[in-house]
């Protein structure tokens, strides 16, 4: 029997049917403050500030300009502002990001941009920063 290696990390599956999911389409516009504690799939636009417990896929359509905070997050569309991840970040490559990262674990798929720094990591004292475009930085 031929046994394949298994990934290091675990692949994302987007929309859990466990829970609700909450989508904001294309064409949508949400400003202000945007809460949950469900799976978040945008494809439109989202300004103001953006927090989820659960799961957030972003669109490679989708525009967002607010600082964002979620539980686990796929990112395929355009990001102006910081990026919490509690477990881990995915960023695809029709990612555009400007605005600082900081999540558990990441992978960054070839093609994505990144303007900001990444912070990998749980323990934020013993993460090196590291700035994307640009000479590297050490941050204690």
């Amino acid at each position: 029997m031929f046994n394949s290696p298994k990934p290091a990390m675990p692949e994302i599956r987007p929309l859990s049917p466990k829970n609700n999911t909450t989508v904001i389409a294309n064409g949508v516009r949400v400003e202000g403050e945007f809460k949950s504690q469900s799976d978040v799939v945008i494809e439109g636009e989202v300004h103001g500030s953006f927090s989820t417990t659960s799961l957030l896929t972003v669109s490679p359509e989708a525009r967002i300009k607010a600082d964002v905070n979620a539980g686990e997050a796929i990112i395929s569309g355009t990001m102006e502002g910081n990026i919490t991840v509690a477990r881990r970040l995915d960023i695809k490559p029709t990612a555009k990001i400007t605005g600082d990262i900081t999540a558990e674990t990441i992978s960054i798929d070839a093609g994505a941009v990144l303007n900001g720094h990444l912070q990998i990591g749980t323990k934020p004292a013993a993460v090196e920063k590291t700035k994307v475009n640009g000479a590297p930085h050490a941050h204690a």
